[in-house]
């Protein structure tokens, strides 16, 4: 644990020059919110949508469906 007397930004600022010494770089990734209620809504419609298919036809749903995924928000 760090001592008390060093900052929030002092403590981190160590941490990423650790951690860049070990060849890493920080990113910044977003991903959607699961707590929104559009994204259960959005879960269930995929859902919904999958239990109607048919098994035989399930993998020309999978396609159907990525080609939809660009510009979901």
């Amino acid at each position: 644990m760090p001592p008390k007397n060093h900052t929030a930004r002092e403590t981190v600022g160590r941490y990423r020059v650790r951690m860049r010494a070990r060849g890493l770089r920080p990113i910044q990734l977003w991903v959607p919110d699961t707590r929104s209620p559009k994204f259960a809504a959005e879960c269930r419609r995929q859902s919904l949508l999958v239990a109607r298919v048919a098994e035989g036809n399930i993998e020309t749903f999978l396609e159907t469906a990525a080609q939809q995924i660009e510009g979901w928000k």
